[in-house]
């Protein structure tokens, strides 16, 4: 394991999503167990399907998540460039190579020709695929097709007869009939590799040792063991890691968005994630047991704890549910556990986005009172914009608690600002010994009183914890609320 060296290869199609997430945390995680070095490579010479906003996207989100690499683009290293669409002149050499040696050959046919091709095909209930018919083509027929300036692609010769094996290091020894394999398009007819020939060249020049990947892509490793044979060179070992369902079990999580137990849709790319307030450790933990586990109980672990027991061993060949349910649990203990200066940090630009004014002084005053409540740093925002507004806008109906009339709630309100104003001082304790004492002596149940007293000041009917609130709205804020019930109730 002293020459470990993995690769996260994405085609930069899309924005980061969770699958891709994964995939790239396993990687990640493999290479800084055993020492080795992780690369990140592009693969975008899939020109039609090019995002420009993709790869930008996912270096952002793998720095969010804490997930460095060794070599790659802004990195450099020795075997570059890492990204395939500056590597073109590679690829047509080592198409060569396999024509040369007979390996593959050359196919002349248009796509309306596979088309009609394939029409045919499930007309007769036959599986799709290419029928060979260039495959056995001799010299001059070839020659005929160029003078018609037909530019041909360039096919793998696949096997007729046999299998090909191959060991996956999680789902053991997986062999193909070869009579099931098709002959792929290694080089189109512009010079641009596939998918499938450029993989192999790279992961054989970057000598990348292992291939950890989601399982629907078993299907073409047979097809890599064919090419490695045919160019002499050592494939790297490869582990096909589970597949992802939605939260519902049914299918594969999508890409764009998934639908949960409750009907509801849920996000799945990473910046959505990072929006709705999610802490890069939640979701590196989260994404870290989807298909892994440290034991059948432990679910909390730190980036060194993950680090220092991942294994493979431990890797699931059992598709493996996403629950937003438990991110959300997850979410939460991590915000519990953030010192105050650090949430009230992450907290800032969430209320800053939602165009309130919120002063780092305040925000860290409000954090300590809200940081039991928060699910997501988002939901910051509904807890604090009190503290940032200055006409609150209710029901003057909820001023009245139940079992309560409009005159006890007026005295309630009027008792409450003849106490604030008093006041000496005007802190948390103060008040509420203050205010506790008021209740007493009104005779009324402590739920009434404060009831009345947390619409009137916060407009909400559930709100920080209140005495504290009071405290940081200040006494100028509270009576001008408390004086707008007043007006409310008569009005």
């Amino acid at each position: 394991m002293s020459d470990v060296r993995v690769r996260f290869a994405p085609s930069p199609t899309g924005y980061f999503h969770l699958g891709s997430a994964r995939s790239l945390l396993f990687n990640w995680l493999f290479a800084r167990r055993h020492g080795g070095k992780f690369i990140l490579r592009i693969e975008d010479t899939d020109r039609k399907r090019f995002h420009e906003e993709a790869v930008p996207d996912m270096l952002d989100g793998m720095r969010w998540l804490g997930l460095d690499w060794d070599e790659g683009p802004e990195v450099g290293g020795p075997y570059g460039p890492y990204f395939q669409s500056q590597r073109l002149a590679l690829y047509p050499k080592y198409a060569q190579k396999l024509l040369d040696s007979g390996d593959a050959y050359k196919c002349y046919c248009s796509s309306e020709t596979l088309e009609q091709m394939r029409k045919g095909q499930l007309q007769r209930r036959q599986s799709p695929g290419y029928d060979r018919r260039c495959r056995e083509l001799t010299e001059q027929q070839r020659a005929a097709k160029e003078a018609q300036g037909l530019v041909p692609v360039i096919r793998l010769k696949a096997p007729l007869t046999g299998q090909t094996s191959f060991h996956d290091l999680i789902r053991g020894e997986i062999s193909v009939q070869n009579e099931q394999l098709d002959d792929l398009i290694l080089l189109k007819s512009d010079g641009f590799p596939t998918y499938h020939l450029a993989v192999v060249v790279d992961d054989h020049l970057m000598e990348i040792s292992h291939v950890l990947r989601a399982d629907e892509w078993i299907p073409t490793t047979p097809h890599r063991m064919l090419l490695y044979r045919a160019f002499g060179w050592t494939p790297p070992l490869y582990a096909h890691l589970p597949v992802i369902l939605s939260p519902t079990g049914q299918g594969k999580m999508s890409k764009r968005k998934t639908v949960g137990a409750d009907g509801r849709e849920y996000d799945v790319m990473i910046r959505e994630f990072r929006a709705a307030g999610y802490l890069p450790e939640a979701l590196f933990n989260m994404l870290a047991l989807i298909g892994w586990s440290y034991d059948d109980k432990t679910e909390i672990l730190t980036r060194e704890q993950i680090i220092q027991h991942f294994g493979l061993d431990h890797v699931s060949s059992a598709p493996a549910k996403f629950s937003y349910k438990k991110l959300d649990w997850m979410n939460g203990v991590y915000i519990r556990s953030l010192e105050i200066d650090d949430l009230a940090a992450r907290i800032q630009p969430f209320l800053s986005r939602a165009g309130l004014d919120a002063d780092a002084d305040t925000v860290r005053r409000i954090t300590p009172l809200i940081q039991e409540r928060l699910v997501k740093l988002a939901d910051a925002v509904s807890w604090t914009d009190l503290f940032f507004i200055d006409e609150l806008e209710y029901d003057s109906a909820w001023l009245v608690q139940k079992k309560m009339t409009v005159e006890q709630t007026q005295q309630v309100l009027a008792e409450s600002q003849q106490v604030l104003s008093s006041l000496p001082d005007f802190d948390e304790a103060s008040i509420e010994t203050a205010l506790r004492h008021k209740v007493e002596e009104m005779g009324l149940k402590a739920r009434q009183f404060f009831g009345t007293l947390r619409i009137a000041t916060t407009g909400k009917k559930v709100a920080p914890p209140l005495f504290g609130t009071l405290a940081i709205l200040g006494r100028q804020k509270v009576l001008k609320r408390i004086a707008q019930a007043q007006e409310m109730l008569t009005s």
